[in-house]
């Protein structure tokens, strides 16, 4: 007899009783799912279970074991098992032979016994009669012909698997797998429910479908479609090994928290059998067997009646506790409906608060934005009427806006002969003339300054002195043209200087390295002489020269330098372009800096004579080189110094009168 939750069924083999009562078994307790003989097109078994739907169910068919040989040659290509379930061969002769003994006594034939008078087995045949099998197509096959079959054979019966769990009223599936690839027997990831709400989790009924891809279906497809009910689940063990019988196609396996159930219908002989009661023997001697004491009866009789009251005493306490809630059943409700009311009249209040802070948030909102849109119109109101008071400017200054352009026109036009003037002082000032034998070489004031690339034909100082006239004349151009230079001068005569705010070439020594804003100012400051400076300096500070000269050509004339390595060709031409113009030259007005006036004897600043103008034509002679007539127009003398001692002259001779 079978103790604690095992038992044996009636071959013999210890089975375990599930520790899950049926009634207890809730979709909580579903930790995992797996397939077993997955089949793409299900169909009935031709030999289910050792029986027939042929001839071979007949009592009259003859079961010989040439027969058996025949069939077993005819037996087509079957659907593969899992490890677990491949029939052994002792128990399948067992059952073969056990089922013709069976059909020969259906049939009425007598059974055929031995010399000693026991039944008699039937013989094997022998293997010298037994036809070999035929292997030509394979072993006559080539490699390619082999894996071609193997495929086809894998693209029949494996294909990619995933399940889906339904219950009922909710339309979306509560759990969806993950998809197992190329597989026959399947087994899916643990899985855990308990995050589903607990009307999902206590139910034991649901729907599971089985969804599958092979090289048929390009698409998914639902291949079966499982009603399950947990309490009528089969038992197979603690685990999926312990069948000893295989299963059948699209098996479904269940891991609850005791064991492994299955669902498909014709497993019910896995359930375990009842216990076989043995007949009851007759004992044939007279001797009588003891079976229990007085004693034990008496306290089995004693324990019985104590049972009985204890089950009475519940059950009348059970009816008195019914009776009293009965009884009390108005209080009971009166006081679940004051507690409902209280919590509805708190829900109410904070609901009446909550509304309250919001309308006060809404009204605050509400007075900003009509502050907000107060102001708007106010400023658009203003804005109108500033509108207003243009266009009508507008209109009243449109009758004069022609004259107006004719003025600016007019103005544009002196400017720009008053440049044209001005650049011809400074040509007349500063004169840059060709030397006469070479190409590209010019002299400025009768210094000569060679281009860049040969500065050392020249001595140091002819060519500081010439540079310093150089910036000279860029520095006044930059003032007349209204053009200030990307890189300042500072022009004082063979010692001018040129200052680089952009780049700032690295200090030779660690001493110069370590100096503050007054010293950095000195670093971007670079020499346009030779003497006492670094030669790479120098070089520098000629290339930023130049690049200022190209600056105003391109920026001011739009004029296009093709070497900037020719500083005087290239300032040269830059006088030229500017002096370049249609008309005459505006004559140089006469009278001097308002500040010099003497005031006159009527209280006003004024001229009493011509001699006030001396300034002006002190200014003249010094451009022009000449002297000045009464006439007022320049003529050719013998210099600008001595013209500046003779009218030094003048003036003295007009204080002592």
């Amino acid at each position: 007899m079978a103790t604690g939750a095992e038992q044996r069924n009636g071959l013999g083999i210890r089975r375990e009783k599930p520790w899950l009562l049926p009634y207890n078994r809730k979709l909580r307790n579903v930790i995992s799912i797996s397939l077993r003989n997955l089949s793409l097109s299900p169909s009935l078994s031709s030999r289910p279970r050792g029986k027939t739907i042929d001839d071979d169910a007949l009592p009259t068919t003859l079961i010989s074991p040439a027969k058996l040989v025949a069939l077993r040659e005819k037996k087509s290509l079957g659907h593969s098992r899992s490890s677990s379930d491949l029939r052994r061969v002792p128990e399948h002769a067992i059952s073969v032979e056990s089922e013709s003994e069976a059909d020969g006594h259906a049939n009425g034939s007598p059974r055929k016994n031995d010399a000693n008078g026991s039944p008699k087995t039937p013989s094997r045949p022998s293997l010298a009669k037994m036809r070999r099998r035929s292997t030509l197509e394979w072993a006559n096959a080539s490699p390619q012909k082999r894996q071609e079959k193997l495929e086809n054979v894998v693209a029949d019966k494996m294909a990619d698997v995933f399940f889906s769990l339904h219950v009922p009223g909710v339309e979306e599936p509560i759990y969806i797998s993950e998809v197992v690839a190329t597989t026959m027997n399947p087994t899916f990831r643990s899985f855990d429910l308990s995050l589903a709400s607990p009307g999902t989790t206590r139910i034991e009924r649901f729907n599971l479908r089985l969804w599958v891809k092979s090289s048929k279906w390009q698409s998914w497809r639902q291949l079966v479609d499982f009603s399950v009910q947990l309490s009528v689940l089969q038992y197979l063990g603690q685990h999926a090994e312990e069948a000893q019988r295989p299963l059948p196609p699209n098996a479904v396996l269940f891991y609850l928290r005791d064991g492994v159930y299955t669902l498909h219908s014709s497993l019910s002989d896995y359930a375990p059998a009842a216990a076989i009661i043995p007949p009851i023997r007759r004992s044939n001697s007279g001797r009588t067997m003891g079976t229990s004491s007085f004693d034990a009866l008496l306290k089995l009789g004693k324990l019985d009646d104590s049972i009985q009251d204890a089950l009475e005493a519940r059950n009348r306490l059970a009816k008195d506790l019914e009776d009293l809630i009965n009884a009390n059943r108005g209080a009971l409700s009166e006081r679940d409906q004051v507690t409902e009311a209280r919590d509805r009249l708190k829900t109410i209040e904070y609901a009446k608060k909550t509304v309250a802070k919001q309308m006060e948030k809404a009204q605050r909102q509400k007075s900003e934005k009509t502050s907000t849109l107060a102001n708007r119109r106010e400023l658009m109101a203003t804005d109108l009427e500033l509108r207003a008071k243009r266009r009508l400017e507008i209109r009243q200054s449109a009758d004069s806006l022609p004259s107006e352009h004719a003025q600016q026109e007019q103005l544009r036009k002196n400017i720009e002969s008053q440049r044209r003037r001005i650049c011809e002082d400074l040509q007349v000032a500063y004169p840059i003339r060709p030397i006469p034998g070479k190409t590209l070489a010019f002299k400025i004031r009768d210094l000569q300054l060679p281009n860049s690339d040969i500065l050392d034909n020249e001595s140091s100082d002819n060519v500081a002195a010439a540079l310093g006239h150089v910036a000279a004349v860029l520095q006044l151009l930059s003032f007349y043209l209204a053009q200030p230079l990307l890189y300042p001068l500072t022009p004082r005569g063979s010692t001018s200087t040129i200052y680089d705010p952009i780049s700032l070439l690295k200090p030779s020594t660690t001493s110069a390295a370590r100096s503050n804003d007054k010293s950095q100012a000195l670093l971007r400051t670079y020499p346009l002489f030779t003497r006492g400076t670094p030669r790479f300096r120098f070089e520098y500070a000629l290339f930023l020269l130049n690049k200022n000269i190209q600056v105003l050509l391109e920026t001011t004339f739009h004029v296009r330098v093709l070497d900037i390595r020719h500083t005087l060709p290239n300032l040269k031409y830059l006088l030229y372009v500017a002096t370049a113009g249609e008309g005459e030259l505006p004559a140089r007005k006469s009278g001097g800096v308002k500040g010099l006036l003497r005031v006159s004897a009527r209280g006003g600043l004024g001229r009493e004579r011509s001699d006030d103008s001396t300034s002006s034509a002190l200014s003249g002679l010094l451009w022009h080189g000449g002297s000045k007539e009464g006439d007022g127009q320049v003529k050719g003398g013998k210099g600008a110094v001595e013209s500046l001692k003779r009218l030094k002259g003048g003036l003295v001779r007009g204080g002592r009168t």
